[in-house]
């Protein structure tokens, strides 16, 4: 009768043992918090990689109209602070030499110094 008694008991504790572990397994550090903080990550990359791509193929074009196109030239070079032919260009020491302001860039400007 003992022998009869010991076997389900036996395969019974070895199911609550397998459970167990299952749910230890799926809670713990690698279980399924884990795959799906991973799955997010993997999102927000992939998220990641297709914005550098978009920035690479405006860049891209950007470098091809510099390249055939005066005018986006012109553009770029006002943008980066260079004047033209027979502009003046004033260099006081001690000061930051950056680019030229822009209109926009100005009206920031005296919007921070001048608040409403």
């Amino acid at each position: 009768m003992f022998r009869s008694l010991v076997r389900p008991v036996m395969a019974l504790a070895a199911l609550a043992g397998l459970g167990a572990y299952a749910t230890i397994m799926l809670r713990g550090p690698q279980g399924l918090a884990a795959l799906s903080e991973k799955r997010q990550m993997i999102r927000s990359l992939e998220e990641q990689n297709a914005d550098l791509q978009r920035d690479i193929e405006a860049k891209k074009r950007l470098i091809e109209r510099l390249k055939t196109d005066p005018s986006t030239q012109v553009v770029e070079l006002e943008r980066l602070g260079f004047v033209h032919q027979h502009d003046t260009q004033f260099k006081v020491p001690g000061q930051h030499i950056g680019p030229a302001p822009t209109a926009a860039r100005q009206a920031n400007e005296e919007s921070e110094q001048h608040p409403h």
